[in-house]
């Protein structure tokens, strides 16, 4: 090799180096910077057995099984008042009394009304006695010619006012016993007692206030039965067709959601509540119809006006295999419906399955599925896939 060549290689080798350094380090970014795209990943849920219901659901409102307002007959000031908030009483058993005196002297009244009538009836007996004697022996005397006939006829005309006279006293003593017993009820308006047995629910009425009967009747308590706890709950009118008297139900409370109360629906009232305040329903309001169902109490629990999450069981299934509803495509609406089904390989399978029970959380497969499957819910990124490729580094000879 000739001296100009081995002095030209000499100067170009240094280019060819920073050459195959640019290459290199190109290749080393591309690499690293931006990787070959991998196969898509799959979200998957996997086939399990397990239990499942179909219900309708509905917002219902704790109530008392039977509710009395005690009132008060008698008009006056409270004197006494024999129970408190909360308290359990008996049938029969007092709950308040109202100051009698008024009362009470309307009784005398009226009792001495009917004994002055009594005696009066007794007086007019004697005249009545007195005058039947009378009418015998002017009687007698016209029959043997010994006196005229206007003595007789007078005698006659006594004997027939006092026979008036006793009727209408009958008729007094009549008005006046009505007048005693009332008075004698009267009074006995002013105890107040128990007409059921239950839970004083409510003291409207304090001690020491007065209350008018005469214009509206004044409630004392109000008293209500909580051995059993009643439920209205508000179903729509999109739910009330698939309900009906007897159907399985349960409910929750705001405060103990984890346990369920079981019952069975007892009744569907046939209008809307708002019928008994509307002469026509609005077509833009929502439309709810009351479900009565009612459950034992026997620890008190359950209070009045509590808020009920009400599910009224359509059909359920136990021990079956479930999948996630979002795993299911369907061909139409009446169509075959099918899962994708990821094999031993990691590829998806399409496969037509037989759907039972669907709530739309979760659906019971009946064929085309066995336990343990995984099917696939949605596609995902690789794990630890970025959006967009990461910003180089600016590199530096």
């Amino acid at each position: 090799m000739s001296r100009f060549s081995l002095s030209k290689l000499s100067t170009l080798w240094p280019y060819a180096l920073a050459a195959l350094l640019l290459a290199g380090a190109g290749v080393g970014v591309k690499l690293y910077f931006f990787p070959a795209s991998k196969p898509p990943a799959f979200v998957t849920a996997t086939a399990v057995l397990g239990d499942l219901e179909q219900s309708v659901l509905a917002s219902g409102t704790l109530q008392a099984f039977k509710q009395v307002s005690v009132g008060a007959q008698a008009s006056g000031q409270i004197k006494t008042l024999a129970v408190a908030l909360g308290d359990s009483v008996k049938k029969g058993q007092l709950i308040a009394e109202i100051d009698a005196l008024k009362q009470q002297n309307e009784l005398r009244t009226t009792q001495a009304a009917l004994q002055s009538a009594e005696a009066l009836l007794g007086s007019r007996r004697a005249l009545l006695r007195q005058a039947e004697l009378n009418f015998e022996r002017q009687k007698e005397l016209l029959a043997a010619d010994a006196i005229s006939r206007q003595a007789f006829e007078q005698a006659e005309a006594t004997l027939g006012t006092s026979r008036a006279d006793i009727k209408t006293s009958e008729a007094q003593i009549a008005q006046a016993r009505i007048a005693a017993d009332t008075a004698k009820l009267n009074v006995g308006y002013t105890r107040i007692v128990a007409p059921m047995a239950g839970v004083v629910v409510a003291i409207v009425t304090q001690q020491g206030q007065t209350v008018n009967a005469n214009q509206s009747a004044p409630t004392i308590i109000k008293l209500a039965l909580l051995d059993t706890i009643t439920v209205k709950a508000q179903i729509s009118e999109a739910d009330v067709v698939r309900v009906k008297p007897g159907q399985k139900v349960y409910f929750t409370i705001l405060g103990a959601p984890d346990k369920r109360y079981y019952t069975t629906l007892r009744s569907v009232e046939p209008a809307p509540e708002s019928i008994a305040t509307e002469t026509q329903s609005s077509s833009n309001a929502a439309i709810y119809y009351n479900g009565l169902l009612d459950v034992p109490n026997p620890e008190g629990r359950l209070r009045i006006s509590m808020t009920a999450q009400v599910y009224i069981v359509q059909s359920e299934a136990k021990g079956v295999i479930t999948i996630p509803s979002a795993a299911i495509e369907q061909a139409g609406r009446r169509g075959p419906a099918s899962v994708r089904v990821v094999g031993a390989d990691g590829k998806p399978e399409k496969r037509t399955v037989k759907v039972g029970i669907n709530n739309n959380v979760n659906a019971q497969i009946l064929e085309g599925l066995a336990e343990g499957e995984k099917v696939v819910l949605s596609e995902a990124p690789p794990p630890g896939s970025q959006s967009g490729p990461r910003q180089a580094p600016r590199i530096r000879f």
